[in-house]
């Protein structure tokens, strides 16, 4: 069999499972930064299911999936208020990545080179983002659509 043409590929949603996949994943990040010490004190309180189903729709939408968090929360204006003035570390934005890439290992996310590779590019882009967002007084783009994050330049090989 080819591989499919560019129409035929799988949106980054799809082949990590959907919602359930994204949920699996937030679900078992929080539980993972609620016992960090450099990035629970950013939670005061620990995190709640509603924050989490916020941020699970955020991905579902990021990488594919239905566009809720625009529709019923916000959208990319939200995301970005909700970083502002934190003063986001550099320590704390390696561990986000970190956390969030061994958070896939525990949902049981895909682990192919392709997709594992497109998640920790969103990541490496997105918490450099939220970074410098939250620096006092920083110049921030205030209007702008949610990323829809893709395969970039390795789609999945399909033989």
């Amino acid at each position: 069999m080819s591989s499919p043409s560019e129409n035929q590929t799988l949106t980054l949603f799809e082949w990590a499972g959907g919602d359930a996949a994204f949920e699996r994943m937030i679900d078992c990040f929080y539980d993972r930064v609620e016992q960090d010490d450099l990035i629970a004190p950013t939670f005061p309180g620990g995190v709640s299911v509603e924050h989490r189903g916020h941020v699970a729709a955020w991905w579902q939408e990021v990488f594919g999936g239905p566009a809720r968090y625009s529709q019923q929360f916000g959208g990319y204006e939200h995301m970005l208020n909700k970083h502002l003035g934190l003063g986001i570390t550099i320590e704390q934005r390696r561990r986000f990545v970190a956390t969030m890439s061994v958070a896939a290992d525990d949902a049981g996310l895909p682990d192919d080179p392709e997709f594992r590779s497109a998640l920790l590019g969103y990541l490496e882009w997105g918490t450099r983002l939220a970074l410098r967002n939250s620096e006092p007084d920083a110049h921030v783009v205030t209007q702008a659509p949610v990323p829809r994050w893709g395969w970039g330049v390795a789609p999945p090989y399909q033989p």
